[in-house]
């Protein structure tokens, strides 16, 4: 897999970069602004980019507009945003773009090398991905915002929905979940059905099942 890194720090890049390399991950660039972010990509076209939210000049959210930007340029394009904080609109204004190929995590899960590695290989694959604190954060936020929608999700379609976000397969949902496909599909399509999104390209309504415990529609 060939990554490209926008990192300001250059003790972090360079951990990301030792962390690659043991992943069998070749990284094609490393660059420390949104700028240079977007002309390696133009040079490298990789498979993946792994962009931190924050970046100069501000330090407030340039790496996440330079990878939206990116996505408008290439659309597609595998994007994993790291960040040292929960920062919910960000998350949103991020799965806003259904097209599959994002993920957010929490900068705490590099060193977690089996989970880095899987959430690296899903968003390459065209997955998203959140991290469980982030998915944490929303679920909370949504049983204050949209409480009547969440008391109709039982605790097993939570628990679907929240591995769904975190970008497991239906596959992978039953393993963790110890059930079987069937019984996931039918969990998915209930929560599809209670949120109220019609039968549509499945990629979508997973994020936008997402988009909604996020609960800035209304």
């Amino acid at each position: 897999m060939r990554v490209v890194i926008a990192e300001d720090l250059l003790l972090l890049r360079e951990g990301l970069k030792l962390v690659l390399a043991e992943l069998d991950c070749e990284v094609t660039a490393a660059v420390g602004d949104p700028d240079a972010l977007l002309q390696e990509l133009e040079r490298e076209r990789p498979d993946l980019a792994i962009v931190d939210i924050r970046l100069p000049p501000t330090f407030r959210d340039e790496g996440l507009r330079a990878a939206l930007e990116a996505r408008r340029r290439w659309p597609g394009l595998p994007v994993l945003i790291l960040s040292q904080y929960i920062e919910q609109a960000y998350v949103r204004e991020l799965l806003e773009d259904a097209g599959g190929g994002i993920g957010y995590l929490l900068k705490d899960r590099v060193g977690d090398v089996e989970q880095f590695l899987a959430a690296l290989r899903t968003v390459a694959a065209g997955g998203t991905v959140l991290d469980p604190e982030v998915m944490r954060g929303v679920l909370a936020r949504a049983d204050a915002l949209n409480s009547d929608a969440l008391n109709d999700l039982t605790p097993r379609e939570r628990e679907a929905l929240e591995l769904m976000a975190r970008g497991r397969s239906n596959a992978a949902i039953a393993a963790e979940m110890v059930v079987t496909e069937r019984a996931v599909s039918k969990y998915i399509n209930r929560i599809f059905g209670k949120l109220g999104l019609d039968p549509s390209d499945d990629t979508h309504r997973r994020v936008e099942a997402v988009l909604r415990y996020l609960g800035s529609r209304s």
